[in-house]
């Protein structure tokens, strides 16, 4: 294992769509290779039909969980053999396929937990497969909570290139909204914001604060969250020390986003800035999980079920993603040893 790079524990996604084809182009990428020791866990059977589909040579290391593997400079895949290839039904969510990729999430996160990776990725799955075998899955974040025991406050990101989405509230009914913001609530989104950015490598992040009414509640016109929560919110973010500002209209700032002016934006609720993300390079999309000890990171797209098998996915997301993991994680190790 290359020790001057950073370890990335990659989770095999949902074997009924496009992750498996994904997961091997990644370790088939050279650019990925020179980026990260990765360590994945999933099956062989189901990573080499991957590479079959995705056209592509891999030179990997396979060994099972109990073998030592510190040894291998290649790519290593932890072959957990929990899935026979004839019992994946392309394109349709399955209890069996819903394991696997939950059994290859929960190693890829005890091993971050326990100081062997420095990043946590994976390709996509699928929530109704995972719910088949663990009814309460609610969304990434939780379950990585529950597995590592993490308590303190996280949340999603979306990063397209060198742009990032922030949000104050994300899955929930959007009539809970208004009624969640807080001033303080907004201050903390920022401070997690801020820090996840400047991981990235980000000096000073800045970041404009959406809006949660039309025209940014037009004076009071349409709405005073603007007026007694948000613009609040600023003013005491900017006198902590953050490089924030706004409460700006929704619909315009994402404008001034992509144009340079700003290096985040964040957003009251979870479809005010995805909408405008995916729509701006949903092929090239990133969806971080901050606030962990570990950064962990996926392409923001799903499963793709409708065009699994034909080998035509598009890598872009799952590069980014596994890219952005490995500069955090890079940073993240140079502060320790500073």
């Amino acid at each position: 294992m290359n020790l001057s790079l950073p370890t990335i524990a990659l989770a095999m996604g949902d074997p009924a769509g496009i992750s498996p084809e994904l997961t091997a182009k990644l370790l088939a990428n050279d650019e990925v290779r020179a980026a990260a020791q990765i360590v994945v866990f999933g099956d062989r059977r189901i990573l080499a039909e991957g590479a079959r589909i995705a056209g592509v040579t891999l030179d990997i290391a396979v060994v099972s969980p109990e073998v030592a593997y510190d040894a291998s400079p290649r790519p290593v895949l932890i072959d957990l053999g929990h899935l026979a290839l004839e019992t994946v039904k392309r394109g349709e969510a399955t209890p069996e396929g819903g394991a696997f990729a939950l059994e290859n999430f929960r190693r890829a996160l005890l091993m971050a937990k326990e100081g062997k990776a420095d990043a946590v990725c994976f390709t996509p799955f699928n929530k109704k497969a995972m719910r088949y075998v663990y009814p309460k899955y609610d969304d990434e974040i939780r379950y990585a909570a529950e597995i590592t025991g993490f308590t303190g406050p996280a949340r999603e990101f979306n990063v397209l290139d060198s742009l990032w989405n922030c949000r104050v509230t994300s899955h929930i009914p959007l009539s809970q909204v208004a009624s969640s913001l807080t001033a303080e609530g907004i201050v903390a989104e920022l401070d997690l914001a801020d820090r996840c950015m400047r991981e990235s490598g980000l000096a000073n992040p800045r970041i404009a604060v959406a809006g949660l009414n039309p025209h940014a509640g037009d004076g009071g016109n349409f709405g005073r969250e603007e007026i007694d929560i948000i613009e609040p919110a600023v003013k005491l973010a900017v006198s902590k020390g953050y490089n924030a500002s706004g409460p700006y209209p929704a619909d315009t700032v994402y404008v001034r986003a992509r144009n340079g002016e700003f290096d985040g934006v964040l957003t009251m609720y979870h479809d005010q800035g995805q909408i405008a993300m995916k729509l701006m390079g949903f092929d090239r999309g990133v969806t971080m999980m901050g606030g962990f000890p570990f950064p962990i990171c996926t392409p923001a797209h799903g499963t793709a079920y409708d065009i699994a098998g034909r080998g035509i996915a598009n890598l872009g997301a799952s590069k980014a993603a596994l890219l952005l993991a490995a500069r955090m994680a890079a940073r993240n190790r140079a502060a320790k040893n500073t």
